[in-house]
């Protein structure tokens, strides 16, 4: 991750950050302990990791099934591709059952295997309609980047700033 940070570096801290949450796997749970270490601002880097963790679901909720589809008939990518849908369809079980509300709580536990890019993954193979799936999946984000804010920088930190603001 910070290889990743580094390569980036010449868009300054804010801009490699902003790249590292849009990369999946990492997204907004990495980038904030990232720019945690790095002692950026909790506010800022709260805020970045949002944006960038958020800017490319749209994109993945409308062309992710296409784009799995396109996959598995490459003879390169298809094993892997069915092997991700599959993956997907077990983990969709569970935002199924509650629709909106378990894609937000989904994409809200930072855990791995959850988050904005397999939520949206999720939403694009069950056919959610753009105008349920966004706000869930951006909820989930920011609860899952609070969450990740006040792991990172402390929860008495976390206080200790709010009051200063207060």
């Amino acid at each position: 991750m910070r290889a990743i940070f580094d390569f980036f570096s010449f868009l300054g801290k804010e801009g490699a950050l902003f790249i590292v949450s849009m990369i999946p796997l990492i997204e907004l749970r990495g980038s904030i302990i990232l720019g945690a270490a790095m002692n950026m601002p909790w506010f800022t880097v709260l805020l970045i990791s949002l944006l960038g963790n958020i800017l490319p679901v749209p994109f993945i909720i409308l062309f992710g099934r296409q784009i799995i589809t396109w996959l598995k008939k490459v003879p390169l990518f298809s094993k892997l591709a069915t092997k991700f849908e599959a993956k997907l369809m077990l983990k969709s079980k569970k935002v199924v059952k509650y629709e909106a509300l378990g894609l937000c709580i989904f994409v809200a536990i930072p855990l791995p295997g959850t988050g904005a890019w397999t939520g949206a993954a999720i939403a694009a193979l069950l056919d959610m309609r753009m105008s349920r799936a966004l706000p869930s999946i951006s909820l989930g984000v920011l609860i899952a980047g609070i969450i990740m804010t006040l792991g990172s920088y402390g929860v008495l930190g976390a206080v200790k700033l709010l009051q200063a603001f207060a």
